[in-house]
């Protein structure tokens, strides 16, 4: 199984708290895998790492053979080109038009004809069924368009890796359906490489074709979908079967974790 990203001994801190306690892992080629876990876990904390947003104490990040994790800004800049990524919020940029935010990138990065950039965008827009709403603000649509017209903008530089940052968080189960069908399609149509942060079990189900489950900052599973539902690790059934950790609550305990301290 060739991989897309080859994760190892990855360590990061926030102060003097460490975050990912040098995980490893490896992320197949034209595959949709998906990063779940707990609050808490490191899901986020890795995809920033994944995307360059985040710099490691230590470890190394291979991306289709090359390091990110030690390259200078204008290779990271380069990098960042071939990647396609939604944010948990769709970050969309208010004072734009859906046409103008997925025009963005390519207006930014591309010596593009302008006229050609309308075409691409208008195609874009209909590939996550927004076709006609170009001139449509980010204030004036739904949860789900946002996160739809989010995907177009992500999608406009033809990426050869998609991210997506808890795409159904809140939205309804059924636009959360919908959204994950558009996932799946988009997948299933451009054979591109799709990672996806998530801990809702009805889009783990439908979308994952590979599973890397963290834990306290610790990978603690890594198998195909399948692989995963057959586990019998105690933390794989306890979030399968939703079933609560004991947990004990220190006020003091709490404070240093939310001051730092």
């Amino acid at each position: 199984m060739e991989s897309a990203i080859e994760v190892l001994d990855l360590v990061t801190y926030y102060g003097e708290r460490k975050i990912l306690k040098g995980i490893s892992f490896s992320i197949p080629t034209g595959m949709t895998t998906v990063i779940v876990g707990g609050s808490g876990c490191g899901k986020t904390t890795t995809l920033k790492h994944l995307i360059g947003l985040l710099r490691p104490a230590s470890g190394s990040i291979h991306i289709h053979g090359k390091d990110i994790a030690t390259m200078d800004d204008t290779s990271l800049d380069e990098y960042r080109k071939k990647m396609g990524v939604l944010f948990q919020g769709a970050a969309l940029l208010n004072s734009m038009t859906l046409a103008e935010n997925v025009a963005l990138p390519l207006r930014e990065h591309t010596r593009l004809k302008g006229s050609v950039i309308d075409i691409i965008v208008r195609m874009k827009l209909d590939l996550v069924g927004l076709s006609g709403f170009g001139d449509f603000y980010p204030a004036q649509l739904s949860g789900g368009m946002k996160k739809r017209a989010g995907i177009a903008r992500a999608m406009a530089m033809d990426p050869v890796i998609l991210y997506f940052d808890e795409p159904s968080a809140g939205l309804d189960p059924v636009t959360a359906a919908g959204l994950d069908e558009l996932i799946l399609r988009l997948h299933q149509v451009f054979k591109m490489t799709v990672v996806v942060v998530t801990h809702e079990l009805p889009s783990i189900f439908k979308i994952a074709d590979y599973v890397i489950m963290l834990d306290k900052g610790e990978v603690a599973f890594v198998g195909t979908l399948d692989e995963f539902k057959k586990s019998d690790k105690t933390i794989v059934r306890t979030f399968l079967e939703r079933r609560p950790e004991e947990e004990s609550y220190s006020p003091d305990n709490y404070f240093k974790i939310i001051t730092g301290a």
